[in-house]
């Protein structure tokens, strides 16, 4: 869809984005973020791009996960992926995957798409910011410059209670005083100017 926004305007709207700051693993209403969890992609290096299958410039599926041990106490993982570079005044919510088992360790490719109310394993994917399950695809305007996808992974004391395919606001709720331990995995995608791996990080700090 933001393929179709001219570059001029992706200039202009060049310096309004909604901000790191605004990210789930930085509010200040989750708490403590507990131990570091190591999250990586076999697709893409940490701060690295994203390769354009991922996105909506070709066939938009979602990229594979892996991830170490859980920190001792865990009920579960929930995943959220935002783009905090989103010309609007929140990030724009990529993927949510609820209730994952506490010893899983990996999201194949694709494997984040609409389960309808799961997956019969107490895993849920959630709504991204189009209200639609599954994975959206990144899709910056062209001319915007760099936009960062933080793959946020919290492992929970205990696994909360979620109506199915929740969204932002539930996530944020049910991570309250659960968080045990955070990973986070940065790739980015532009259109309209050089491609280069790596060109950017995150730019996130995990408080501590």
């Amino acid at each position: 869809m933001l393929e179709h926004v001219p570059g001029w305007l992706g200039s202009l709207l060049h310096n309004v984005r909604a901000g790191h700051a605004k990210l789930i693993c930085v509010s200040p209403e989750i708490g403590d973020v507990g131990a570091e969890i190591d999250l990586s992609s076999p697709a893409f290096a940490g701060g690295g791009r994203l390769p354009e299958r991922f996105t909506a410039d070709g066939v938009g599926v979602s990229p594979p996960l892996v991830w170490g041990a859980a920190p001792a106490g865990t009920a579960c993982f929930v995943l959220i992926v935002e783009d905090p570079d989103a010309p609007a005044l929140n990030p724009v919510v990529h993927a949510i995957v609820s209730g994952i088992a506490a010893d899983e360790r990996r999201l194949a490719e694709g494997e984040i798409a609409a389960d309808g109310t799961g997956d019969g394993r107490g895993r849920d994917v959630g709504r991204n910011s189009y209200l639609v399950e599954g994975w959206l695809p990144p899709d910056p305007p062209t001319g915007h410059g760099a936009h960062d996808y933080v793959f946020q992974l919290f492992a929970l004391s205990e696994a909360p209670v979620l109506d199915a395919n929740p969204g932002r606001s539930a996530i944020l709720d049910a991570l309250k005083d659960r968080v045990l331990g955070t990973g986070l995995l940065t790739g980015t995608y532009s259109r309209g100017e050089k491609a280069v791996a790596g060109e950017r990080d995150s730019g996130v700090a995990v408080p501590t």
